[in-house]
């Protein structure tokens, strides 16, 4: 993972700030062109003062009056175009801006949630950090955008209509001023709570999201079950949730704009009978009327469109801080600093003194050491729940010891990059993990610069071609997603050959052939005979027929390895695998 990912902001502002200055020179233009609307919207107002008042001191059926006219004419016409020309170039840049924002932040988030270590994702739904993850850079683009477009042009446009407005006499600049002084307060106000129920609201959305994914994700158990009606009333209960927390955010956004609107229509009282007494008192004329309405009015429309856009970036920033608690939670699983990669000659793996446990439960492994050569085909014996396992995802730094190493060629895996300790490890699942891609970009993605023929050999050691042959666009064949379109076994056919195409040095077997029946698993563990001859393989096992041919069986009985040996001196002694050997039935051990 690069090391800028580690030093993403996790304040949400100062992660926004942190991806503007990916592209601050494109950023920065867009805040010039924005200059050219509050200008216009404070400068028509004037240029019609000025036009009211020459009309009034002009006869009508007079010659040449544009001449006369010229200065505010021209004022409000080269004002609009000037506008509308910034206007244009904003929304060409933003063409180009708004969607490589969104993908930077995507990328990054996304590159940091991949961090997380393989406890983090059993602990939380993938629909719900997916959620997160598409709503993240949605709402920082929001949120920047009000700011550019709305907060900055309103901000401007407030100071240049002040000067104008204090020229005419200073009390409507303090009457303004109060105006936007406690408006701004009763907003400020109210944001703690906007902002406090938007993000429990996001998080229900979120919540409800993620239990809708796992529902549908489990479609077959609820038809099986005729569980549809139950799955509703299941989820029931994170729909009321969600509704409870959507209508207290929006109960806090309506009870601002209450106070806010009867401050405005005060303030619409007040500005109005001034302007008459001003004007009835000869201290005002009828163009200053209508710029102090104008201006008045325009400015109340831009306040409360803010205020719209500051209930919106509450919102936003509680979807934000919600999404942001992605890079709240540390990696578990850091790469060592300046760690090198693995490099493997032999691939002779080394636990010592290991002692591992998830959590703070009970512990797995107590202080166990095992010795593996180099190019040695070691089977993994014992009961569900004994710790095969858990065995080969700590080989893989799935998870961190408590105590004690594990050394890969006198390489000490907790010091080598998590990637490259993973690129010489190939590992085939008990649950082949599969893409909603084509069959060919599925066995591909063992290996991505391998050609049409390496994949097309991995398929045939794998028994795949007889199936892929049988679909009408063959490997061009979508799977669906996690491979729903395929069986159990076709499933398992296309991650063992992904495997083999890999070719790494160390393979491990999670009950690679489980789901396969005995002709078909014959004749892979044949073809895998030659695949694994120059690597060093583990094989967790249930069904002990596909251990016939190991060079030595580790026996695992509640995270102790109770027996080592040969299948042959494992039974002559008569013990705990000789029991489990007698035990079989039909290939499996019976628990």
């Amino acid at each position: 993972m690069p090391k800028e990912m580690n030093a993403l902001p996790k304040n949400l502002f100062s992660f926004i700030l942190f991806f503007v200055k990916r592209q601050s020179v494109h950023f920065s233009f867009m805040f010039f062109t924005m200059i050219f609307w509050p200008l216009n919207e404070s400068l028509c107002p004037y240029f019609v003062k000025v036009l009211i008042n020459k009309l009034l001191s002009l006869e009508p059926g007079i010659n040449a009056p544009f001449n006369l006219l010229a200065f505010p004419l021209m004022g409000l016409f080269t004002s609009w175009l000037l506008m509308e020309i910034a206007n244009r170039f904003y929304g060409m840049v933003s063409m180009y801006v708004w969607p490589r924002f969104r993908k930077d932040i995507r990328e990054s988030i996304l590159t940091y949630t991949q961090g997380h270590a393989h406890g983090y994702f059993s602990e939380h739904f993938t629909g719900g950090l997916a959620n997160k993850i598409a709503e993240l850079p949605r709402a920082c683009a929001h949120i920047l955008d009000i700011f550019i477009c709305n907060f900055f042009s309103t901000i401007l446009t407030f100071c240049i209509s002040l000067g104008l407005v204090l020229q005419i006499n200073p009390l409507f600049g303090l009457i303004l001023l109060v105006f936007v002084a406690i408006f701004v307060a009763l907003t400020i106000l109210n944001m703690k709570d906007i902002n406090h129920t938007a993000k429990t609201h996001a998080e229900a959305i979120s919540e409800l999201d993620g239990q809708i994914v796992d529902s549908l994700g489990a479609m077959l158990a609820v038809r099986l079950f005729s569980r549809t009606s139950y799955e509703l009333k299941y989820l029931n209960k994170y729909q009321t949730d969600e509704i409870k927390k959507s209508e207290q955010a929006s109960w806090a956004i309506e009870k601002a704009n209450f106070y806010k609107g009867w401050l405005t229509f005060i303030f619409v009282v007040i500005t109005f009978s001034t302007l008459i007494c001003a004007w009835n008192n000869r201290w005002i004329t009828i163009g200053d009327c209508s710029l102090v309405t104008m201006t008045f009015f325009n400015l109340m429309g831009l306040i409360w469109h803010s205020t719209f856009h500051i209930t919106q970036i509450a919102k936003e920033i509680g979807i934000s801080n919600a999404a942001l608690s992605i890079l709240s939670a540390p990696h578990e699983i850091k790469n060592y600093p300046n760690a090198r990669p693995l490099l493997i000659n032999q691939g002779a793996i080394y636990l010592d003194r290991v002692t591992f446990s998830y959590k703070e439960k009970t512990n797995i492994f107590n202080e166990i050491s095992v010795q593996i050569k180099g190019g040695e085909k070691v089977g993994l014996v014992g009961l569900s729940g004994s710790g095969k396992t858990t065995f080969v995802h700590l080989i893989l730094r799935l998870y961190n010891l408590n105590s004690g190493k594990i050394l890969i060629d006198n390489q000490d895996t907790s010091k080598v990059s998590q990637d490259s300790l993973h690129a010489q490890i190939a590992m085939i699942p008990q649950d082949p993990i599969l893409f909603h891609r084509t069959i060919f970009e599925n066995i591909q993605y063992g290996r991505l610069d391998a050609t049409e023929t390496e994949v097309l050999e991995a398929a045939k050691l794998a028994h795949c071609i007889d199936f892929i042959k049988n679909m009408k666009k063959g490997f061009q064949t979508m799977v669906g997603e996690r491979g729903v379109k395929l069986s159990g076994g076709q499933r398992q056919r296309i991650a063992i050959a992904r495997a083999i195409l890999k070719n790494a040095p160390i393979l491990i077997m999670d009950e690679a052939t489980s789901a396969l029946d005995s002709i078909t698993e014959k004749w892979i563990q044949e073809n895998l005979k030659k695949v694994i001859q120059r690597t060093t393989a583990l094989v967790v096992a249930h069904r002990l027929s596909t251990i016939n041919d190991m060079d030595r069986i580790l026996v695992f009985d509640k995270g102790i390895i109770v027996e080592d040996g040969t299948i042959p001196a494992l039974l002559a002694k008569n013990g705990y695998f000789a029991k489990l050997w007698d035990r079989q039935a039909n290939g499996f051990i019976s628990e």
